[in-house]
């Protein structure tokens, strides 16, 4: 019992910290500001290891506890499973890593955006990391929805950062397309309670029939909104705007994972999901990878060309989710080491689009060019991200993408429509390949372009980020392979 309680209380430390470190980075003078974040998010991050210690400790048993209830009602609780101890280190450790990156990114040396990190955006980064711990512990659909709703505000609070006429519209629209999602999960919550009579996600298992449909169709729903799939993908390219360490936050390391993490936490407390929702989500997912490919193909924005490839991996998750429906363990694993894998490869990624921003005040592909003579870890952290994505080996992103087809390939037995959805995905896969090496070939290697050459330094902190992110490209998977085991 001892050791539920230590898990208990580090988790509420880990979920309570970030928030009282954004009062006292709101309240304190700005030249601590980015130091206090720092602080805090190491704290936090300090907090999952010794959860996933506890959880080790405790010989990886699922330990579920409720914190908040009314009468028999559970309202919010902590779940402590081999999902949710894996992600939410990811989460958190992440959002430290923004935050160390952000020291140096947001300074008068950025040619981009020259400009010094004030209390309102760090303070904005603690409550979104906050947010996105309590939404992947918790143990009710309450508890994820308002978590939930306050990773929305956030969004829109560090998209419009800058206060420019565009930047604010993009957060407005990032605000309201993820608001109309949010309406699945209210409709999830209450056809819940009134079958079950509780909150707790636990009761998934119990429904049936009408309720199951409405239930798990809300929570896809919300999920696709929140993890920009079509129909509700227009939020994310224009999401840009902000400052890149919140783009590499926001839009490849959590926000976008809050969709596909309440999916797979439905699918994993239920057993038994209608299987017409696991239809409608592959179907989903393999059109939302077909477009968003062609639509990264026109894009010279590297962040742009970054936020449609997002789209594309995240519908990866998708599929695999949505296989796990018909029961294969290995999608559903393939599934979630992808969320863990592609958080740590896209982060690098945009963490480069922010370095050569900062360096040579532009991220416009076609005028960069020679960066790997120039600035060699930069050129070293394109080519890692770019190999990591589209999955080839050692890079971690392979371990997660394999099993996906295989288990794909295995469920064709079944239903031989599989087989031509596997193939579309397979070819999508080696274009984005093929389309990430084109860029690489003009980019990295050769003369240094007018930009490149006339590069300033990139700030230690921000190299240190990359560092460990290229690390984590290359020794993510292995974790996630023996932590799921």
């Amino acid at each position: 019992m001892e050791n539920s309680s230590f898990m208990t209380t580090t988790a509420l430390a880990t979920l309570l910290l970030p928030f009282i470190g954004a009062l006292l980075t709101a309240c304190l003078p700005q030249r601590m500001a980015k130091w206090l974040a720092t602080f805090f998010a190491l704290l936090a991050t300090l907090g999952t290891v010794l959860m996933g210690w506890g959880f080790l400790a405790h010989g990886k048993a699922d330990v579920t506890v409720t914190l908040l209830s009314y009468g028999d009602v559970a309202l919010f609780g902590f779940t402590f499973d081999r999902i949710s101890t894996l992600i939410v280190f990811a989460v958190v450790f992440l959002g430290l890593l923004v935050s160390l990156y952000s020291t140096g990114y947001l300074t008068a040396g950025n040619r981009e955006h020259p400009h010094e990190g004030g209390n309102r955006y760090y303070a904005f980064l603690l409550v979104f990391i906050g947010a996105m711990a309590g939404l992947v512990m918790s143990s009710t659909i309450l508890g994820q929805l308002l978590f939930f709703e306050i990773t929305g505000g956030c969004s829109w609070g560090l998209i419009g950062y800058y206060q420019t006429p565009k930047s604010q519209r993009s957060a407005m629209k990032a605000l309201l397309i993820t608001h109309v999602a949010s309406i699945g999960l209210y409709l999830a919550a209450a056809t819940l309670f009134l079958t079950t009579g509780t909150f707790a996600l636990s009761a998934l298992a119990q429904l049936s029939g009408t309720p199951a449909l409405i239930v798990f169709g809300g929570i896809l729903f919300a999920a696709w909104g929140k993890s920009a799939q079509l129909p509700l993908q227009a939020w994310l390219p224009d999401a840009m705007e902000a400052p890149t360490p919140v783009s590499a936050y926001l839009h490849a390391a959590s926000m976008v994972k809050v969709g596909v993490y309440i999916f797979a936490r439905a699918i994993l407390e239920s057993g038994n999901v209608p299987h017409i929702i696991g239809w409608i989500g592959i179907v989903m997912a393999v059109i939302t990878m077909i477009y968003g490919f062609l639509m990264y193909l026109p894009q010279k924005d590297m962040k742009r060309l970054l936020a449609w490839s997002t789209i594309t991996q995240l519908s990866y998750i998708f599929l695999a989710l949505s296989m796990a429906v018909f029961g294969s363990r290995e999608a559903f694993d393939g599934g979630v080491a992808y969320i863990f894998n592609h958080a740590f490869a896209k982060s690098l990624f945009f963490l480069v689009a922010g370095a050569l921003s900062y360096s040579c005040g532009t991220r416009m592909l076609p005028r960069l060019r020679g960066v790997l003579s120039k600035m060699p870890l930069l050129g070293i952290g394109f080519c890692v991200a770019a190999l990591a994505i589209t999955g080839v080996p050692p890079f971690n992103g392979f371990f997660s993408k394999f099993p996906i087809f295989a288990a794909g390939f295995a469920l064709s037995h079944e239903f031989w429509v599989m087989t031509p959805l596997m193939v579309l995905v397979l070819i999508e896969s080696v274009a984005s390949f093929a389309w990430f090496i084109y860029w690489f070939g003009r980019v990295i290697p050769g003369q240094p372009s007018e930009e490149v050459a006339q590069a300033g330094p990139v700030p230690a902190a921000m190299r240190l980020v990359l560092i460990v992110l290229v690390v984590m490209s290359l020794c993510s998977s292995v974790i996630a392979v023996a932590w799921l085991g």
